[in-house]
């Protein structure tokens, strides 16, 4: 990327350098926790560098999702997505925000994959089960799993990073993600017309849901990020970075002190974007309630205590035409 754009970028989204925290240091992993804070205070996102993750483990997983878009719609559809919500969303499946036509997208999803005799299984906990994997598609499944697994290692160090941003013990976060709900999402965005309707978007304005979403993105771009002062920003691809955002679960966590900000894509490019959102999420039951750094005198919870998993039901519910009763 040319030094002006960089520039550009730096002045609305932050980069930050995750390394001096990964290197363990107590100055290093203080002045990464303050760079995160100043991040998620006022702009909900952030790109993250240095952060460690093998380059051709990201590279495959992109491989492994324009391979999986590339087989007959037919092919796609023997693993249409489940109750677990694992598995093949057809475009226009999801509408995300009021008013706007169905997002112009198809995505892969999968999860921990969990066995017929895992307990959460057994208790017909909802959205856990096993994965669906695509017939015939080699190296398809390795890739996505490889990609869980450094995407989980890295959103558990970043645990750390956010609490100690947060001014509360570097451990306070990790008992919650003893069994998290990491979704890993092969997005497909197909281009769309110069002249596309004001409400069609690739994906229309929304906010997370989550705890933390990392974002691996290709060269195409079409991200762009609402401002506070109401504009909107693009967000283009860095180099050997993820873009990484505040979802709506850790805004209620910090009483609102930390921004889950509307984002979009629109992409009129004339080329398939393709993208791979990680989402980094806790354990189902736990229980999520206001920080204590994150209230005092004058400033009280804004929210009543719920689990995550209740929190997560029902939006998915809210969200996926899978999901809704006919």
């Amino acid at each position: 990327m040319q030094q002006g754009i960089e520039q550009e970028v730096s002045e609305h989204v932050p980069i930050v350098d995750f390394a001096p925290f990964l290197e363990g240091s107590a100055s290093g992993k203080k002045a990464v926790a303050s760079a995160i804070r100043q991040a998620a205070e006022s702009v909900g996102f952030l790109y993250l560098s240095g952060h460690g993750v093998d380059p051709t483990v990201i590279h495959a997983a992109f491989a492994a999702s324009r391979g999986f878009f590339e087989l007959p719609v037919e092919e796609r559809l023997k693993v249409k997505v489940n109750s677990a919500h694992r598995g093949f969303i057809q475009m226009g499946n999801a509408t995300v925000s009021g008013g706007t036509k169905p997002s112009m997208n198809e995505s892969f999803l999968a999860g921990l994959d969990l066995g017929p005799q895992d307990p959460e299984v057994i208790a017909n906990t909802p959205l856990h089960g096993p994965n669906q994997w695509p017939d015939g598609l080699s190296g398809f499944r390795e890739a996505v799993e490889t990609y869980q697994v450094a995407m989980s290692r890295l959103g558990h160090q970043v645990l750390r990073a956010f609490a100690l941003a947060l001014e509360i013990e570097e451990e306070f976060f990790v008992p919650h993600f003893d069994k998290p709900m990491p979704f890993v999402r092969l997005l497909h965005y197909p281009s769309q017309p110069l002249d596309r309707a004001d409400d069609e978007f690739g994906i229309s304005p929304h906010t997370d849901y989550g705890f933390v979403t990392f974002l691996a993105q290709d060269e195409v771009g079409g991200l762009q990020v609402k401002r506070r002062d109401g504009d909107w920003i693009d967000v283009p691809t860095v180099p050997s970075t993820f873009v990484v955002n505040i979802g709506d679960m850790l805004m209620r966590w910090t009483n609102d002190r930390w921004i889950s900000t509307p984002h979009r894509v629109i992409n009129t490019t004339g080329r398939e974007r393709f993208s791979v959102p990680f989402f980094f999420d806790p354990n189902y039951h736990v229980q999520v309630q206001c920080i204590s750094t994150c209230q005092g005198p004058g400033h009280p919870a804004k929210y009543d205590p719920i689990t995550w998993g209740e929190y997560l039901k029902q939006k998915f519910d809210a969200t996926y035409a899978y999901r809704k009763k006919t």
